[in-house]
């Protein structure tokens, strides 16, 4: 459902103590801008009250934002104190991960898995990511309507996790389903139906990683992510539940993110020709295109902290305790710190200027993995097709915290020859 003109003066026209901009539908029907926008303009550090998540602080603006990511002694992601997004869940149902510790645990925890996206090891990958794009590509439909999001978008990111975790390929959709799962909700569109078949679901998930960590603890040391959580010091003596947080965030980041971009980067071209067609004439255009598209699309829509001492921010008196939710989706609109914020340009002068992988301590790990697949998959698109074509309204999720797509119906008209 695209914006109109009466959704964002229904935004602007609602007394501004009663916007909640964590509500679902607004990310559904893609018109949470409006309100991002009137906050951004009238109240950056705004004090919401929602029924679902109690009172959060809406950060909005790029410069606020940044200051929360990067000022990890005051504003922390321990999931004691409630972990990193807004909906928080009982005790027994929240596994730590080291995205949701503060230092010096978190950084133990994220050296042992970096050396998987270091520059050497990406290198290696990306023969890999170019042998699979190539072959989903070559089995696409020439002029017949296909779900982009299950037949390039899921199955890109899936294989490539696969590979990254050393998972039994022919179980590889399993990885998708704890994705789903993982960051699913029962009021959403996914597959989650009750938080108890979410908890047996990622229980399910634990165990099937528990045997592949037992066949590897004794094993010589691999290059992939299970052998490198088996042998590391920092991670070797995990509890279960802190192992399953570690699965949790690597199978998310490894999939959600880069499959969202995937896919909000074809309806991103599809919905502005023009920088379609200079796609199309000058091919160089992909190493500036995917960091906009990620940008664009800014898979992630939030991460959470929490106050651990009274503070100001952005003129607000933040008081210990106190959820602050950094909505990365509004500071990549922010036009006072990003030109032209609300076009989507592919040939920016400075396009990795955006807020979509976080910045700070938590950063994401995987930045330059996930640039990586975008870029391998549009070179391979743009030596095979003049044009995709999206040909009806796509499916988004209900979701406050993963902005993406459930379907998205796509043509493609022609191929080269």
């Amino acid at each position: 459902m695209q914006s109109t003109d009466s959704e964002r003066d229904k935004a602007w026209a609602m007394p501004l103590a009663e916007i909640d901009v964590s509500k679902g539908y607004l990310f559904e029907q893609d018109i949470v801008g409006h309100y991002f926008e009137r906050l951004r303009k009238e109240d950056p550090v705004h004090l919401a009250v929602s029924k679902r998540y109690g009172p959060y602080w809406s950060v909005t603006k790029y410069r606020d934002v940044m200051a929360v990511d990067t000022n990890h002694a005051v504003f922390s992601s321990e999931a004691r104190l409630g972990g990193i997004a807004l909906a928080e869940r009982p005790a027994p149902e929240m596994f730590p991960a080291f995205i949701s510790m503060d230092p010096p645990r978190h950084d133990d925890q994220r050296k042992t898995v970096s050396p998987i996206v270091a520059p050497a090891n990406l290198a290696l990958l990306e023969s890999t990511i170019r042998e699979r794009a190539c072959r989903i590509l070559d089995g696409l439909p020439i002029g017949a309507e296909f779900d982009w999001v299950q037949r390039v978008s899921i199955e890109l990111t899936t294989q490539m996790l696969a590979t990254l975790f050393d998972f039994p390929f022919e179980d590889r959709r399993l990885l998708t389903w704890w994705s789903d799962i993982a960051t699913g909700d029962p009021d959403g569109t996914g597959p989650v139906t009750s938080w108890e078949m979410r908890l047996a679901e990622l229980g399910k998930c634990r165990d099937y990683f528990t045997r592949l960590w037992n066949q590897r603890v004794n094993a010589t040391p691999g290059n992939d992510l299970i052998s490198m959580l088996a042998h590391s010091p920092a991670t070797r003596d995990m509890g279960p539940d802190e192992f399953l947080g570690n699965l949790i965030l690597l199978i998310v980041g490894g999939n959600d993110t880069t499959r969202n971009s995937i896919s909000g980067g074809l309806l991103a071209l599809d919905l502005h020709p023009r920088e379609y067609d200079k796609l199309t004439a000058n091919p160089a255009l992909v190493a500036s295109m995917v960091p906009e598209i990620i940008r664009w699309q800014t898979p992630l829509a939030h991460m959470r902290r929490t106050a651990l001492t009274d503070t100001v921010l952005g003129g607000k008196e933040i008081s210990r305790g106190d959820k602050v939710v950094m909505w990365y989706l509004s500071a990549n609109r922010d036009e006072d710190a990003i030109e032209n914020a609300g076009r989507f340009i592919i040939d920016r002068a400075r396009p990795r200027q955006h807020m979509s992988f976080g910045f700070g301590i938590h950063r994401c790990v995987g930045n330059r993995l996930a640039e990586l697949q975008l870029s391998v998959l549009w070179e391979e698109i743009l030596k095979r097709f003049p044009r995709i074509e999206v040909v009806g309204e796509p499916v988004r999720t209900k979701s406050n915290f993963v902005h993406g797509f459930i379907s998205m119906p796509v043509v493609i008209p022609a191929r080269y020859k």
